[in-house]
């Protein structure tokens, strides 16, 4: 899986999340990642540390090693009510 923010060329081995779910499956997330958020275009992404909306909307924001890419859903005009927090 590729790391937003490093062109495509920093992999990691996450469990991406499978069709038909509306957000991830937290079996799938990095151990101590505990957030993630749907971007506006459908793309899910597990978070280390808390991310924030982007200034131009449509995008969540932190640090790009501590964001990773776990899946795709259906676009997403809500995207700003998606961020979850790791369930327990």
């Amino acid at each position: 899986m590729h790391v937003r923010g490093h062109g495509g060329t920093g992999k990691r081995r996450f469990r991406p999340m499978t069709g038909g779910s509306d957000s991830p499956d937290w079996s799938g997330a990095p151990e101590g990642w505990n957030w993630a958020a749907q971007d506006e275009d459908g793309r899910w992404f597990w978070y280390g540390v808390k991310p924030v909306p982007g200034i131009g909307g449509g995008v969540w924001r932190a640090p790009s090693r501590a964001q990773a890419y776990a899946g795709q859903g259906a676009p997403n005009p809500e995207w700003y009510e998606s961020l979850r927090e790791r369930p327990g």
